[in-house]
């Protein structure tokens, strides 16, 4: 389960009904006419100098200096291929290993949160033409080789090869792929959602194998939901009878795919399984090359996903040999396997075995080298390791839990803030580290873009967003600050609070609150990505309509490390509903706030959470919205769910602690929402809990949104969702 950032909806219908001058406009924020600009899609190549990216008209693929920022060339102009094949625009491009072939992404259409199938091309850099990757239908996450000469890709759960060097000729490596069955080399659902993936698929590095991660889902249960004609877009074929979807999806407790990781030799076509070590209900979240082709990494994780461990696998002998495992209290984070980095001879990975998340350094045999960082901070990123050098590369909360700095550890342990400004930094790096991107923003600033050298000096202002800072100074806005304060129990919250611009201290103010609330994760930073659609703007706009926004991060969250994050494990929403009810005490005892008029709203866990507080048993909040909120731990999936709660089966008391046992207790006015093709956080969670409210004799309104999944959103759908909410509040409180 992800926190839904509402940034900007490309899908709305023209704007009218414009609000009085210096006023914000809920159809204008919804159609992001205040929408931070930002450079994305930044690809550095291999000279060190340079990077590419896709043109604004997804015409062109240009090359930029980043020493300098300027356009150095263009790798690639749809208007300027040469032959008969034709293409109208770019939807994205992976280049080859060499530079001299690039993958052209075409026709995407979304699958999943991440996955996608697209019609893909590949353009020769040197002679300028396109040929098709592959005639038979569109494809999924393909993948070159190290020398460039090949690419791999899957089509209906099968693993295809294309040679280069062979006239572009295609073979077909496996054959027992099946919808709903069987999947070769990409994720099944609860992987890709829960382990942050969308190809399971590597070459190793003399170009010799293929090697993959086979699941086979046959007995992993099957959920459906329906499918109506609705509109933008339009399913006709749905015109008089509804359809349904049916896909594998692993409930808490229930069945996973059977996985293992399989070998392919490319000459000999003789197919192979990896005889890597495995409890029989564990996970493999990643399979990674290596710099040694003998040596293909293989990560696992037991069910309790307690214990990380790490393989090296030869695809030939099939011998996997474990080189390092990482068991931490109650769960591994997502970091660990997200941030892993294989270089020449060794790689790096993140863990949090010390209670902090940090940068641990190995060579290929698992003998640990070095701890990289050490301290009372969480590593957040990890940017690379330059083997030339010896230094390492990373984004941390050293600076405050609120902020992010962009550092360098050198090969003697010397660490330099390469990051100049406090709030929210992140960073690209040249191949050759000599230079970096870096995206500054905070809670008062918007995205600035610039070209760093070495040391962190700026080169180059790229982007700074000055015409939005311009609309936005036109604009009646009120002052954001952040604030802490001490729980009964003594825990220190931070949060940060939206005003209204002509707030008067002296009146007394609604007040709603907005948070996410899961674990690890982080609402209230210095960034501008806090709060709603950038800038706290939805907040602001609640501000002129006399409200107070505040936001506040919980027991649970992340950037204050393991401790403070996991106690909430085996018991989600407990502590979590605690400290909403906490925060709206304290806010109750300030004197320009109405402690009769406190509400409180969040998306998916903060859905859930937002059920959970106005249910605690102390009766604080006015009013609520809950969108999307999974309502028993119960009904969703195996990998999220058990590594903060473990199975039914194992926890039922924590378990038995839900929204939907918890409805009796409601207090305020509730307004539900939720989509009913939602095949995250199923519409199913809201059907179970609104019919425990009806049997709880408990008011309450229920909104449904057709066809539309867990971001609800399409033609006009998010502003009307935003109006409800809005307008919930007005009405409610």
């Amino acid at each position: 389960m992800k926190r839904i950032v509402i940034l900007l909806s490309i899908c709305m219908a023209p704007l009218f009904a414009h609000a009085a001058s210096g006023d914000l406009d809920l159809k204008d924020l919804c159609a992001g006419k205040y929408a931070a600009k930002r450079i994305n899609g930044v690809h550095p190549l291999n000279d060190g100098e340079r990077y590419s990216q896709l043109s604004s008209d997804s015409k062109q693929i240009v090359a930029y200096s980043f020493r300098t920022g300027e356009k150095v060339g263009v790798l690639m102009d749809v208007e300027q291929t040469r032959g008969k094949l034709k293409i109208d625009h770019i939807d994205g491009y992976i280049m080859s290993p060499d530079e001299k072939n690039i993958l052209i992404r075409t026709k995407t259409q979304g699958i999943y949160r991440r996955s996608k199938t697209a019609v893909y091309y590949i353009y020769n850099m040197i002679n300028k033409t396109l040929a098709p990757l592959s005639d038979g239908g569109p494809q999924e996450c393909p993948v070159w080789s190290p020398d460039g000469y090949m690419v791999a890709f899957v089509r209906d759960n099968n693993i295809h090869l294309v040679k280069l060097l062979y006239n572009n000729s295609e073979s077909q490596v496996t054959k027992d792929g099946q919808f709903n069955k069987v999947i070769n080399g990409k994720p099944d659902w609860v992987y890709e959602e829960e382990f942050v993936t969308d190809c399971s698929l590597v070459f190793n590095a003399d170009n010799t194998m293929l090697c993959w991660i086979r699941y086979d889902e046959s007995e992993v249960p099957t959920f459906s939901f329906p499918w109506y004609k609705g509109s933008n877009p339009s399913k006709d074929q749905y015109l008089t009878y509804p359809g349904a979807y049916e896909y594998k999806y692993p409930m808490a407790g229930e069945q996973n795919s059977k996985v293992s990781v399989m070998s392919y030799d490319i000459k000999s076509h003789q197919t192979r399984t990896m005889q890597v070590p495995l409890e029989q209900d564990g996970y493999i979240p990643r399979i990674f090359k290596t710099s040694d082709p003998t040596k293909i990494a293989v990560v696992t994780l037991n069910r309790h996903q307690d214990r990380m461990d790490i393989y090296m696998a030869n695809p030939r002998s099939t011998e996997a040999r474990l080189v390092v495992r990482d068991e931490v209290d109650k769960y591994i984070s997502e970091n660990a396997y997200n941030q892993m980095d294989f270089y020449e001879g060794g790689f790096v990975l993140c863990s949090e075995r010390d209670g902090w998340n940090h940068i641990y350094q190995y060579d290929l045999n698992g003998t640990l080298k070095k701890q990289v960082t050490k301290g009372e901070f969480v590593v957040t990123d990890l940017y690379g390791y330059d083997a030339k050098t010896g230094s390492f590369y990373y984004a941390s909360t050293q600076e405050s839990p609120l902020c992010r700095a962009v550092y360098k550890t050198d090969v003697k342990g010397k660490t330099t803030k390469l990051s100049t400004q406090r709030g929210s930094n992140s960073a690209v790096f040249s191949t050759s580290y000599k230079y970096f991107m870096n995206v500054f923003s905070s809670l008062q600033t918007p995205p600035v873009t610039t070209l760093c050298d070495a040391t962190g000096k700026t080169m180059k202002t790229l982007m700074d967003n000055s015409e939005l800072q311009q609309s936005l100074s036109a604009l009646r806005l009120g002052q954001k600050e952040f604030f802490t304060f001490r729980t009964q129990n003594g825990t220190e919250l931070n949060g940060f609070m939206v005003k209204p611009a002509n707030f008067n201290p002296s009146q007394r103010y609604p007040v709603i609150l907005y948070q996410y609330s899961g674990p690890g994760s982080q609402s209230v930073t210095d960034s501008w990505n806090a709060g709603n659609m950038g800038g706290c703007l939805f907040e602001q706009y609640l501000g002129q309509q006399g409200f107070i926004s505040v936001c506040v991060d919980g027991r649970g969250t992340g950037g204050r490390g393991a401790a403070f994050e996991k106690q909430t494990y085996l018991k989600l929403g407990q502590m979590e509903a605690e400290d909403q009810v906490e925060t709206a005490l304290y806010l109750a005892s300030l004197p320009y706030v109405d402690k009769n008029r406190i509400g409180i709203w969040g998306w998916s866990f903060g859905g859930f959470c937002t059920l959970m507080s106005m249910s605690e048993g102390r009766p604080v909040f006015a009013a609520g919205v809950a969108v999307a909120p999974p309502t028993c731990w119960r009904y969703y999936d195996t990998v999220y769910t058990e590594r903060f709660m473990r199975t039914p089966k194992e926890n039922a008391e924590g378990y038995d602690v839900s929204a939907i046992s918890r409805a009796p207790q409601l207090a305020g006015n509730l307004l539900i929402c939720h989509g009913l093709a939602d095949d995250n956080v199923h519409f199913r969670n809201t059907a179970e809990y609104t019919e425990a409210l009806v049997q709880a004799d408990k008011d309450f309104k229920m909104l449904t949104y057709t066809n539309r999944n867990h971001n609800i959103y399409g033609g006009n759908t998010r502003y009307h969702l935003f109006r409800q909410i809005t307008n919930w509040f007005k009405t409610q409180m």
